[in-house]
């Protein structure tokens, strides 16, 4: 094989030349290919001013509505169930805590709202194996 050495084999030209004076006027040549009037500019809001409203009115809207269902009073009465619910899981609430807090008019409307006849007293304390423990309470 014959020796291979860089500076004795002839050059390629690459092919590619700038012309003379090229980047000395680049600068001027590009300004006179841009146009000289300015593009007209049109707004956001004046093209489309519909459109920006509703958006704005669905912005508004989506904002305001937690805020006011934060904010909405709810009631402050209790239901039954709840209250229930809550009394039985409270282990370190006692029956005699809860007849502690009864005045006599809570008492009297408890006596309304119980309406128990002899013969359901009797079909009850018959059915309950556990009768001592219900009359010692």
């Amino acid at each position: 094989m014959k020796a291979f050495k860089l500076e004795n084999e002839p050059k390629i030209e690459t092919g590619f030349k700038t012309p003379e004076n090229y980047f000395e006027n680049f600068s001027v040549s590009l300004l006179e290919k841009l146009p000289q009037n300015e593009p007209k500019t049109i707004s956001l809001f004046a093209r489309n001013r519909k459109t920006f409203i509703a958006a704005a009115a669905v912005l508004v809207i989506a904002l305001t509505v937690p805020i006011v269902n934060k904010y909405v009073t709810k009631s402050k009465e209790l239901d039954e169930a709840t209250l229930e619910t809550y009394l039985s899981y409270q282990s370190n609430l006692i029956q005699y805590d809860l007849i502690h807090e009864l005045d006599t008019n809570d008492i009297k409307n408890l006596d309304k709202n119980i309406a128990l006849g002899d013969d359901t007293i009797e079909d009850l304390l018959s059915s309950n194996a556990n009768i001592e423990h219900l009359i010692l309470e």
